[in-house]
């Protein structure tokens, strides 16, 4: 596995964008005030090399790849922009994943978090230890005070899908990306996971969109070592 990790994060930071001198400014009252769109995209990144190192090295695979999803939000700002509590647009220094755990005698979900570490092995004992912690609690919400700084992640282990979309019949000012992978299948010889992500186009257009899913792939070769 190459060296992946790196040195702590600060404290969560929000820095409000300056409307006179940001670039998307146009962009995002547009498409927040005039026509409110969410785009989703869906594509099958290759994970051979990354299931790989995972089964030599004994790792679970969904902390792993939940940092994978998480080094890459941390990466692009424009997937860390959301809305202050007045409304005003701005960006997180970083941001936590929520994500989500499947309770099998209910068939229900809870939502639970864990606070990111740049750190690969700090990250991923933490959402273990979080998961055994907070995974048998009923609810929506199952581990609460979640912070503001969160992107929602979410599997779907049971299917291998070609497409998804979710949308709300609210104004809702939730501007922050959905994400969420699917069951991983063999094609070709090769590992492939279904991926989503479903963007505020008042955020990111799809030039944005396709840097952070290039990003994902580049980020699952450079864990194998490719």
């Amino acid at each position: 596995m190459a060296d992946i990790s790196r040195n702590s994060i600060s404290q969560p930071q929000f820095q409000l964008y300056d409307m006179e001198t940001w670039e998307r400014a146009e962009y995002f009252h547009y498409y927040m005030d005039l026509i409110k769109t969410r785009y989703n995209l869906n594509v099958n990144i290759d994970i051979t090399g990354f299931m790989q190192v995972l089964k030599e090295k004994n790792l679970k695979f969904f902390p792993s790849m939940l940092y994978i999803v998480m080094r890459t939000v941390n990466t692009f700002r424009e997937f860390r922009t959301c809305l202050d509590r007045e409304g005003r647009p701005g960006y997180w220094n970083f941001c936590n994943p929520s994500y989500t755990v499947f309770h099998k005698d209910t068939h229900t979900f809870s939502d639970i978090w864990s606070p990111y570490s740049e750190d690969f092995h700090t990250f991923s004992e933490t959402v273990v230890a979080d998961i055994a912690r907070y995974g048998d609690v009923k609810g929506v919400k199952g581990r609460g005070d979640r912070p503001e700084n969160f992107v929602p992640v979410s599997s779907l282990p049971w299917l291998s899908f070609t497409g998804y979309g979710c949308d709300t019949y609210s104004d809702s000012r939730m501007i922050l990306p959905i994400i969420l992978f699917g069951k991983y299948f063999e094609q070709n010889g090769r590992m492939l996971l279904p991926f989503s992500i479903s963007v505020n186009h008042a955020t990111a257009d799809g030039y944005h969109s396709s840097l952070f899913l290039n990003t994902i792939q580049k980020n699952c070769d450079e864990f194998a070592g490719e």
